[in-house]
This record gives C-alpha cells, structure tokens and sequence, in this order.
C-alpha cells in the first residue's frame, strides 16, 4: 500500500519491435503477446494503476493496449489516457548515422550478427553523450533527450496520481533511471542496453525525493513455460 504523500511510477518498456523489418515501430506477434501476458499479470495480482500515459510512437501505443487487453479492465478512463512525446526514444538510427559519418570503419558488414549492431548503438551513444556528434545532423542532443525524459517523470509525479504507469522505450528509462540515480552517461547507455521487453521499472517519489524501487523485472515472464518469451529488442 502507498503511502500518504507518495506517489508510484511504473515504466514499461514497450513489447517486441520489429527489429530486421521495414517499420520497426509496431510489435511484432511476439511483443503483442509479451504485453497481454504482463496485463494479465497485473490483473491477477491485483495491481491497477491511477494513470496510463504512453509516447506517441505505435509501439508505445500498442503495448499499452496490449496491457490493458491483458488485464480485461475498463477502470481506465480517457481522461486518465494521455499521450506524452517526452516518452518517445530518440532516434537511433540518426544517431548511428552520425556516427558513421565520424567514424565510417565502425559500419557492420550488411550480414553482421546483431551483436554487431548493439555494438554499433554503444558507441554512437557514447560518442552521442559527449557531445561528440552535436556538428551533424541530429534530432536532438543528448542534454535535449535528457530534459524532455526527466520533464515527463516530473509531470507524472506532480500529477497527483498514486499510480502512474508509463509506456516508453528502453533508453527513455535508462534515461529517468540513470538520473534518479545520479549516474553517469556510460551507466545510462549500459543500463539501456539490457533492458527487456514489457519489462517493469518501478519508482517511489516523495518530499524527500525519487527513489528506485525496481529494474527491469519480468515477472509475467519468468514461469519456465513462458521464459522462452523474454527479449531484448
């Protein structure tokens, strides 16, 4: 039970993209069944939430509806729904660019494992958090990505909400997670790089502060039967 004055949020990373696929921003079968199984999950061990907020990309979108499939619960209202843009991930492809453009012997062969390509994303956000590629054509900065992040987690908490879910991607959370734990850019990166589908980060705030209480936790996942289930993109 929350305490008084004390206010819940729970990150979810969105299900399985469509990672190798024309359009990487929709779930793949797998990522559809990742999310119901979480809402069932949460349904059966009783935890509902005040508020739904997602990013706008299609992935944010339909994990939350998975989520809510998965649970079989209207006690979610519109005005409780919203969408965030501050909960988007940035563009990593753009970021992958710039880099090659600043270091064109790092680019994977075309047939490359997709270690390669994990490999390719550390260095480019690293270089990314260094201020290092700020010359190219970027979205955004790194400072840019980080202040809209952390202002999205700030509205959710000043929300006056309990229970505040939401649906994101894998570097907004390493994002909000680095930052509460007053971490540097490398562990942020890391962080990102391990963060599972569905997976639940959860965080307490309160007059002294925000607190995390949980990282990337599957547990809707972790029966033997459904361990096959858990991924990382």
């Amino acid at each position: 039970m929350l305490k008084k004055n004390m206010t819940e949020i729970v990150l979810i990373r969105h299900g399985q993209a469509s990672f190798g696929k024309a359009n990487y921003d929709k779930l793949s079968d797998l990522g559809i069944q990742q999310s119901i199984h979480l809402g069932k999950y949460l349904a059966d061990n009783n935890i509902s939430f005040d508020a739904l907020w997602r990013g706008d990309m299609y992935r944010h979108e339909e994990t939350a509806l998975g989520l809510l499939n998965g649970m079989q619960s209207a006690a979610i209202s519109a005005d409780d729904m919203r969408v965030e843009a501050g909960l988007n991930e940035f563009d990593f492809q753009a970021i992958a660019d710039a880099f090659l453009l600043r270091d064109p012997t790092a680019k994977p062969n075309r047939n490359a494992p997709p270690a390669e390509f994990y490999r390719l994303l550390r260095k480019s956000m690293l270089a990314w958090s260094a201020g290092q590629l700020d010359d190219f054509d970027i979205p955004e900065l790194w400072s840019e990505f980080q202040a809209r992040v952390m202002n999205v987690l700030d509205t959710a908490i000043s929300s006056g909400k309990k229970r505040v879910v939401l649906s994101t991607s894998g570097g907004a959370i390493a994002m909000m997670v680095s930052q509460v734990l007053g971490a540097n850019s490398a562990t942020m990166v890391n962080l990102n790089l391990q963060i599972r589908n569905t997976s639940i980060t959860q965080m307490f705030a309160n007059k002294q502060g925000i607190h995390l209480h949980q990282f990337n936790a599957v547990p809707h996942l972790e029966h033997p039967d459904k361990r096959s289930l858990i991924t990382y993109s």
